[in-house]
């Protein structure tokens, strides 16, 4: 089967009936089909934080896996998003040791956690793309940036724009000490814009 590189376009609250949960929006890097994928809170946090470079006090599960690979040896070429079936989707994480290449079956939420931190392509096959994948028009597009909250927004209780710089450093490091990795890149964002 032929693969077809897609890039991590998004990741937003879902609005799905699931509380707490993300969709995790893939895209084709030469062609316009867009895969939602829900993930769970953790797993989203987990790739946020990765995709912010926001480094926590502690290894997370997924930095646990890229240690434990790099010190055997062993390096990830690519994840694929593999299968659909009843709605669920399967992934691989594709592992060589120089030698021998294996596929690793992984939740996709893992797959993708796993594939940023080793900086590797993502792939799916043409079969999961014409059965889950959506095209969007520019007016579905806006609606739906309207409509999603990111990732990191901004909380409803202190507005972090009335903070001091000097204040929200001290909010970050208090936040990152108490592995609040959600308030620290809200944190951090807000110091972003004024930079």
């Amino acid at each position: 089967m032929k693969k077809i590189q897609i890039e991590i376009l998004g990741l937003s609250s879902s609005q799905s009936q699931t509380s707490g949960s993300f969709a995790l929006v893939l895209g084709e890097v030469e062609g316009e089909r867009r895969l939602p994928i829900i993930i769970g809170m953790f797993e989203a946090q987990a790739i946020a934080l990765e995709i912010e470079k926001i480094v926590p006090n502690r290894p997370m599960t997924h930095d646990l896996f890229k240690s434990f690979a790099n010190g055997f040896g062993f390096s990830v070429e690519h994840i694929i998003i593999s299968d659909l079936k009843e709605g669920v989707f399967f992934a691989k994480i594709v592992c060589t040791d120089g030698i021998k290449t294996i596929d690793i079956d992984a939740r996709p939420s893992d797959a993708i956690a796993i594939g940023i931190r080793f900086d590797v392509p993502f792939y799916t096959y043409e079969t999961v793309l014409s059965e889950a994948g959506i095209i969007l028009t520019d007016e579905e597009e806006v609606a739906e940036d309207m409509e999603d909250a990111p990732v990191v927004e901004k909380p409803k209780g202190d507005r972090l724009q009335d903070f001091t710089l000097d204040k929200l450093q001290q909010m970050l490091d208090e936040a990152l000490g108490n592995e609040d990795y959600e308030k620290a890149a809200k944190i951090r964002d807000e110091m972003n814009r004024r930079s």
